[in-house]
């Protein structure tokens, strides 16, 4: 990075800051700082939801597991398949109910239909998994924000935090959606430039695909089940795994689901859920082309493909983009990555204040909730702060150590996934469920799943624990129910229940599910036809 480029870098630091502050000045209650007032547009909240999982780890992972990783190739895009399917199931089942429930964290409603205990045990759940988890996805983007700036690894971490924790402490949960929007068209617009400039590169062989590599450009594979094999990139494995994956982490999540509670109407959130399904495979598409396009690119450039011998994969991208992107934009580019880094961190904070306001702080101090909505708002930013440091402290901790440190809090996650969204599932279909019935399958469900994780690593995808984990809770939850009766239901509990009669009440419903259900079989036949068209040049 030349002069200009740092620059253009921090130009952008200064603007985030000053946007995050500009637009906390306006918030005055909880409702603001956490949801920004249910007023927020339904197509920022889509863009802003796909922002979120176009982290700095996506743009460069993706296209080096393409190109470079072992065992890698498009069989990535097999992860796109359920997204449609998920934000469906999202869509007319959870986001009803939440919306019903006018709260701040969805874990209001687990209170609402089981009681309090069960509503304290998830969050608890989703506050340890994704403070864990932030300190994760602050430590991997930081490796590669690293490596394209040049930096010391803490040092880098130490920026990211400390810009993400000063505009998320003054923005709020807007804030975060604005920046996410602006992150998502600069990393978008730079992949296109990326492809423009291999493109040109290449000179016309951008799709010359050596023999050795012909694996790596089959989209499917159905020879695997990750059932006994142990392998993850198959197609059934990421298609019914990633569908429960995805209504999990999308729907139960509070970083996510957050997002689904700042809009006016319930038709809003699905407004923003249908633009997630549709536009996500689109730009997953446009990195993984980038990864397509390395793969001639680095048999044809045989002294940048020994740059990196010795060193992760991850860091084909970053070398690329440093010595072939022009200056100024590189800068741009740069800044995107960086933003792409704080996105993966800002809404976590925001939801985990969020959740230890509401769901622990509240009950455990009742008179939080009668203080003036502007101290409210000042302990809220103050429970951000904390949260960022940390997240913060805890990157920094594991800098240097064992990969399986990162792999064991991703697994963690994994873990819970599935039981916890069984626990939202029985709350809106079971009349029976009560709150120890839940709690006992929670509890069968998660070690289950341990179990699974401790001596069938290697034969169970980890995509499964998530269908499994469910099934094993809703059954354990269901046989206890039949041994023990609700000793005490909370008041009016019936009117969260889901009739599934009025899933399909009105001709909108109707046409989104054909929507998103088109997008499933196009996202599927695209998939098909790149294959079929790269394997016949």
């Amino acid at each position: 990075m030349n002069f200009i480029d740092w620059i253009v870098l921090f130009s952008y630091i200064a603007f985030i800051i000053y946007m995050g502050w500009y637009v906390g000045r306006k918030q005055k209650s909880r409702e603001d700082y956490y949801l920004g007032g249910r007023k927020m547009p339904p197509w920022q909240i889509g863009l802003s939801i796909m922002a979120t999982q176009v982290s700095a780890i996506s743009l460069i992972g993706a296209p080096a597991f393409i190109a470079l990783k072992t065992n890698g190739g498009l069989v990535w895009l097999q992860y796109e398949f359920a997204i449609p399917l998920a934000m469906m199931g999202i869509m007319f089942i959870l986001v009803p109910v939440y919306h019903k429930t006018r709260a701040i964290t969805i874990y209001e409603f687990l209170e609402k239909r089981f009681g309090e205990n069960v509503r304290t045990i998830v969050s608890l759940i989703f506050m340890i998994s994704r403070g864990l988890g932030t300190g994760v996805a602050l430590l991997a983007t930081g490796i590669v924000t690293a490596a394209c700036l040049n930096w010391p690894l803490a040092e880098t971490i130490l920026l990211i935090g400390i810009v993400s924790i000063i505009y998320t402490t003054f923005g709020g949960i807007v804030a975060d959606i604005y920046s996410d929007i602006i992150q998502l068209i600069i990393l978008w617009g730079g992949s296109l430039l990326t492809i423009y400039i291999l493109w040109d590169l290449l000179d016309g062989q951008a799709f010359s695909i050596p023999i050795k590599d012909i694996p790596r450009i089959k989209v499917f594979d159905f020879s695997s089940t990750g059932l006994g094999d142990g392998k993850t990139f198959a197609f059934w494995p990421m298609l019914i795994g990633g569908f429960f994956l995805y209504l999990s982490y999308y729907g139960c999540d509070q970083s996510q689901a957050q997002r689904l509670l700042t809009t006016e109407t319930e038709k809003g959130a699905k407004k923003a859920l249908l633009l997630n399904g549709l536009l996500r495979f689109p730009l997953v598409l446009t990195y993984s082309l980038i990864g397509v396009m390395l793969i001639p690119f680095l048999n044809a450039n045989i002294d940048f493909a020994s740059q990196l011998n010795g060193v992760e994969p991850d860091f084909l991208v970053p070398y690329f983009l440093v010595q072939y992107m022009p200056h100024g934009l590189l800068g741009l580019l740069i800044a995107g990555l960086f933003a792409a880094s704080m996105s993966s961190i800002d809404s976590a904070l925001n939801s985990l204040s969020a959740s230890l306001y509401q769901d622990i702080l509240i009950k455990k101090f009742p008179s939080l909730n009668t203080l003036k909505a502007g101290k409210q708002v000042r302990i809220s930013r103050w429970l951000t702060i904390g949260w960022g440091i940390i997240a913060t402290i805890f990157a920094l901790q594991m800098i240097g150590g064992s990969e399986t440190v990162l792999e064991l809090v991703n697994k963690i996650g994994s873990a819970f996934y599935g039981p916890v969204l069984a626990v939202f599932w029985l709350g809106m279909i079971s009349r029976r469920s009560g709150q120890s019935s839940v709690i006992g399958g929670l509890f069968v469900g998660v070690t289950i799943n341990i179990i699974l994780w401790q001596f069938f690593e290697n034969s169970v995808s980890w995509l499964w624990w998530n269908v499994i984990g469910f099934i094993v809770t809703c059954s354990v939850s269901w046989v206890i129910s039949f041994f023990k009766k609700i000793s005490k239901k909370p008041e009016n509990y019936e009117s969260y229940l889901l009739h599934p009669k009025m899933i399909l009440k009105t001709a909108e419903v109707k046409k989104y599910i054909f929507l998103l259900l088109a997008g499933f079989v196009l996202i599927v036949l695209i998939g098909y036809g790149i294959e079929v068209f790269l394997m016949g040049l």
